[in-house]
């Protein structure tokens, strides 16, 4: 079982990271396209360089109406149930 790998992050903070991330799980389940990723990922970005805000993938796709909440809840399921993230 691969272990969840952390980074320090301006100081105390820690950032864990997953080996399988919100976008990959929603492309996997066929919710959302490689290119919807990719894009949401891009307003991702800038809004955290122009804004400072950090909204999350899953939520980028829902308010962009490309994912519902159903999918939305169900692809974060799978983020919790998943053995590589026990």
């Amino acid at each position: 079982m691969p272990e969840k790998k952390q980074q320090p992050l301006r100081g105390k903070m820690k950032i864990v990271h997953l080996d399988k991330r919100f976008g990959v799980i929603a492309l996997e389940k066929g919710f959302v396209t490689a290119d919807q990723v990719v894009d949401a990922l891009k307003t991702q970005v800038e809004e955290d360089l122009l804004s400072g805000t950090h909204r999350l993938i899953g939520r980028i796709l829902l308010e962009k109406q490309i994912i519902t909440l159903s999918q939305l809840d169900e692809a974060l399921s799978s983020m919790e149930k998943s053995p590589e993230n026990a």
